[in-house]
């Protein structure tokens, strides 16, 4: 070997040595990441070694506003399997209790073996058992393979009422669940009602259990005795408004009728019924294949559509309970006044006398206007109001001014109560006109039906129980709420406790419409709300509907002097408000004034009306006596 080969080889050995030392310092520095920098591949080992198993709270309790309980709970049991450990289980055993066949035995083990599921973890075969099936479960359990059961609870309502209010709890979505990392599918949540509003509350915070696997991914025990489980906590306790007495009582008055009823504490806010009808038991809307098959079948009632909230999401024309709030804007603008006197010839008279009106006596002044609610007298007014050009200039600032008041009482905007999915209602806005009629070419003898409350104007009913509360405190009114209390504390969202007020602040306007009210009840459009020793202040209404009869509308607020309640009823294709709407009313008031009723033969007439089928068979009659509103009819079709 020359000189030459040797220095070759000697520089050859330290290209070894330093492509060995740079594998070694490779390796030290990949494990120096692994167990110093990152714990990607400790997780995988903890996955492959853990199980961690989800423990679920128990929903918060809602009680009424006496500590009655509305809402519980009581035990679930959803059947898990692992499907890798089902091998040999007693697969016809299971089929026979559970009701299947074995293709769907196949079909659901098939895909809780697939992607994103896994073999070797565990998957829901079968949610909610009944206490039946969980008993005969349990029997079988020893030949059942793979299989364990998962304690959970669901809902549970002592007293089949307020389905609307507490709404319904399902599960969650998978959007839901990948929006907000608390959920995961298969997890239960709030769909709607205080369910829904609450539900950060109500759900509490799951707690976890730890189980070793071996490598046959049996459990071999807990891990650490335990020491790192984490316990669930329990959801809040909530305090309700509700009164059960009160809301039950509602809707047995309002069976085989749609409509609503909502009743508030003027004082404060607190509702103290939401009735919504047709209704349902909300009891139906628990479990598993039951609830499945009870909600489909109440989302295909198109007739009665018993999942629908009227008390929140039903908008009507307010007819001439609307009256009240022009009496207010017009004394507040200066062109009301307590003598003021408009004729009345069965009918508006610069019109031909539309809109029409009733027979009583005329001319009358605001008082009397009120109490025989006239409607000539009110397109008076409503005219009086939106052309007040000394005040406002031309026609559409003192349109909008009259908009903008009415809205100030809480029509035609969201409350932000803690009811989901509210409607706003609807006062029509200078642009619908525009586009309807083209501007400058509507006028308020174009949409006079306005200061009766018709045409475009809606309301929702919460929101004219609402106006009441404005009345009865004289100017003011608290966003209503269901919600008193939450948890142990009883905490109340201080937005509650604001007090908000109307364009109209002014006492001795809303003494005179009060007083006035009072005589609509005495000797006025609603004379069958009277009670004995209470003084009730209210007002009809009528609302068009031109596929059936008219709505009857009647709010009212109880005592005078000291209103403890406020009160709008809404019965649909039922005809005048005295008729249907008063009464209901006023036996709601004495039930929850003097917790009992004194007017027997009242309350069965109420009970015993049929008011669907009787409007039902309007329809089949051909509504020969219906007259339809063919100006609000051209508006929508111009549109």
């Amino acid at each position: 070997m020359n000189r030459y080969q040797k220095i070759q080889l000697s520089e050859r050995k330290y290209y070894i040595i330093g492509f060995i030392v740079l594998v070694v310092l490779l390796y030290i520095i990949r494990l120096f990441y692994l167990q110093i920098i990152t714990d990607e591949y400790k997780v995988y080992a903890q996955i492959n070694a853990f199980e961690f198993l989800t423990e679920y709270p128990p929903r918060g309790y809602i009680y009424d506003r006496n500590g009655k309980l509305l809402v519980m709970n009581e035990p679930s049991y959803d059947l898990m399997v692992v499907p890798k450990e089902a091998k040999g289980c007693d697969t016809m055993a299971l089929c026979d209790i559970l009701q299947i066949t074995k293709e769907e035995f196949i079909k659901r083990m098939t895909k809780l073996s697939l992607p994103p599921n896994s073999p070797r973890k565990q998957g829901i075969f079968e949610k909610q058992l009944s206490v039946k099936t969980y008993a005969a479960l349990q029997e079988k359990m020893y030949r059942l393979k793979g299989f364990y059961v998962q304690v959970r609870s669901i809902r549970k309502y002592p007293k089949p009422i307020a389905a609307h209010a507490l709404g319904y709890v399902g599960e969650v979505s998978k959007e839901k669940a990948e929006k907000d990392p608390y959920y995961k599918e298969g997890d239960y949540i709030g769909i709607s009602g205080i369910e829904y509003s609450y539900e950060k509350y109500l759900r509490g915070k799951k707690g976890t259990r730890i189980i070793i696997k071996d490598v046959h991914n049996r459990e071999v025990g807990r891990f650490m005795d335990g020491k790192y489980d984490t316990l669930a906590i329990p959801g809040k306790p909530l305090y309700s408004s509700i009164d059960a007495e009160l809301q039950e009582y509602g809707e047995y008055l309002m069976q085989n009728k749609k409509g609503s009823i909502v009743a508030i504490e003027p004082s404060t806010g607190e509702i103290l019924c939401l009735v919504s009808s047709p209704t349902y038991d909300p009891n139906m809307l628990v479990g598993g294949k039951e609830r499945n098959k009870n909600f489909a079948r109440l989302y295909a009632d198109t007739i009665n559509v018993p999942l629908f909230n009227r008390a929140t999401q039903a908008m009507y024309p307010p007819g001439s309970t609307f009256k009240l709030i022009d009496a207010l804007i017009g004394q507040k603008d200066g062109v009301l006044f307590p003598n003021t006197r408009y004729p009345c010839a069965r009918g508006y008279p610069p019109m031909g006398g539309k809109p029409k009106c009733h027979p009583h006596p005329s001319p009358p002044d605001l008082e009397m206007s009120i109490q025989y609610s006239c409607n000539s007298y009110y397109s008076y007014v409503f005219k009086s109001i939106v052309e007040n050009y000394k005040l406002w200039g031309n026609f559409e600032n003192a349109y909008q001014h009259w908009r903008e008041a009415v809205m100030s009482f809480g029509i035609g905007k969201k409350l932000n109560y803690d009811i989901p999915f509210e409607k706003p209602g609807n006062v029509p806005t200078i642009q619908y006109y525009n586009k309807v009629f083209g501007k400058n070419r509507w006028f308020a003898s174009t949409v006079i039906s306005l200061g009766i409350g018709q045409a475009e104007l809606t309301a929702v009913p919460i929101q004219l129980a609402n106006v009441m509360c404005i009345i009865a405190n004289r100017g003011f009114y608290y966003t209503p709420h269901i919600i008193k209390g939450i948890g142990h504390e009883k905490y109340l969202d201080s937005t509650f406790k604001v007090k908000h007020y109307t364009y109209v602040t002014e006492r001795e306007y809303y003494e005179r419409v009060v007083n006035a009210m009072e005589k609509v009840v005495e000797a006025g459009t609603a004379t069958l709300a009277k009670i004995k020793d209470i003084k009730i202040c209210g007002k009809t209404g009528t609302a068009q509907n031109p596929h059936g009869k008219d709505h009857a509308l009647f709010f009212a607020f109880a005592p005078k002097d000291d209103p403890k309640i406020a009160i709008s009823v809404i019965v649909e294709n039922s005809g005048y408000g005295g008729v249907w709407a008063a009464p209901i009313a006023s036996l709601m008031i004495e039930k929850y004034l003097k917790r009992k009723i004194t007017r027997p033969d009242l309350e069965k007439r109420m009970v015993e009306a049929n008011l669907i089928k009787a409007n039902i068979d309007y329809i089949k009659s051909g509504m020969p006596d219906k007259k339809k509103n063919i100006t609000y009819k051209k508006r929508k079709r111009k549109q």
